[in-house]
């Protein structure tokens, strides 16, 4: 039991230390990038035709995104264009034109009734207006620079992405995933209405945890090749790493009370844990019992997606007679594949 504890502790607080630890090297990350893009110019500079070729190169402005970049954008969108427009039109529009109005009325009863109409109408044509495309469009927008990030970070590694078997495998993968995440979303949040509200709380707080490592470990374990479930497995035994890791990201979300305000702090902070994730050592030795917090979603994730890929294969009978795999197929039939960590 003690040994138990000790190593429950020590994984939780090695999380902790990774997650923080792993953004500070973001500094140095695309001197690395750059680095690693001359060595790999000079091994194809082998003949003069290639090392002329090769300074030829060197010599133009280079394009590629960076890093540091990347991540400016996403706090400058995310924080400066969309938080702050929150904050200018809640905080400083809104009560100047209350006070505003109610000099103008006059009379406290007449101005409560008008102020409330008048409150709505505005509130309701910003959200729809503004915040509603603003948010949708953060979504595409930030899934790019993350993604770009993510490949950045791996690209130091110098490993080679390994690409899934089809595209149908990558499709499924993906929709898979979605489904999957938006399920153990909901799970967190029905444990958080536990009657005791600190169990409630910290059970909920343990989801969204390990929910982040997810999100945060998923470029890294793509680009590796590992597939859905062997991502679900690795963060089920070592729980108490992922839990750890997730941890910063999940309390400093949890502090705004808006939706939308946790939404944009999540965005700011998650380039950032991308490059922690990257760059951590996950530890090899597994903890002594398997946390299967998946288990449920996984199991109406399987029934949903089967379900929904039988009735497009019945709708269209003249398709193509290739099937289309499952995303979280048996563990057994993939015990040989090795971690590549």
């Amino acid at each position: 039991m003690t040994d138990s504890v000790r190593a429950f502790l020590q994984n939780v607080a090695t999380g902790i230390k990774d997650s923080i630890l792993g953004i500070g090297t973001i500094s140095k990350l695309d001197a690395r990038i750059q680095q690693k893009r001359e060595e790999q110019r000079r091994r194809r500079a082998s003949g003069a035709l290639a090392q002329r070729r090769a300074q030829s190169e060197e010599r133009k402005p280079d394009n590629e995104p960076r890093v540091a970049s990347r991540i400016f954008q996403c706090c400058a969108w995310n924080g400066g264009v969309f938080w702050l427009s929150l904050f200018l039109f809640y905080r400083i529009f809104i009560p100047l034109l209350q006070t505003l109005t109610a000099k103008i009325i006059g009379d406290p009863s007449l101005h409560g009734t008008v102020w409330s109409w008048l409150e709505f109408i505005l509130t309701s044509v910003f959200s729809a207006l503004w915040v509603l495309p603003l948010f949708v469009l953060s979504k595409i927008v930030n899934a790019i620079w993350f993604q770009d990030i993510a490949d950045l970070a791996f690209e130091v590694s110098g490993c080679k992405a390994q690409s899934f078997p089809s595209v149908s495998k990558i499709i499924a993968d993906m929709l898979f995933n979605l489904l999957l995440q938006a399920l153990f979303l909901i799970q967190g949040m029905i444990v958080s209405l536990f009657p005791i509200d600190a169990i409630g709380q910290m059970i909920s707080l343990l989801h969204m945890s390990l929910l982040y490592s997810l999100y945060c470990f998923e470029y890294r374990w793509f680009n590796h090749g590992i597939e859905m479930h062997q991502r679900l497995s690795n963060i089920e035994r070592n729980w108490p790493y992922y839990f750890g890791f997730g941890l910063p990201m999940a309390l400093l979300t949890a502090m705004p009370s808006s939706y939308i305000i946790s939404g944009c702090l999540f965005s700011i902070l998650f380039p950032l844990f991308i490059i922690s994730a990257n760059e951590a050592k996950t530890p090899t030795k597994l903890y002594h019992f398997q946390l299967r917090l998946f288990s449920l979603v996984v199991l109406i994730s399987n029934k949903l997606f089967h379900k929904t890929v039988h009735l497009q294969s019945s709708l269209t009978p003249s398709a193509s007679s290739e099937k289309l795999a499952s995303p979280h197929t048996s563990p057994n039939r993939h015990r040989l594949l090795q971690h590549s960590q």
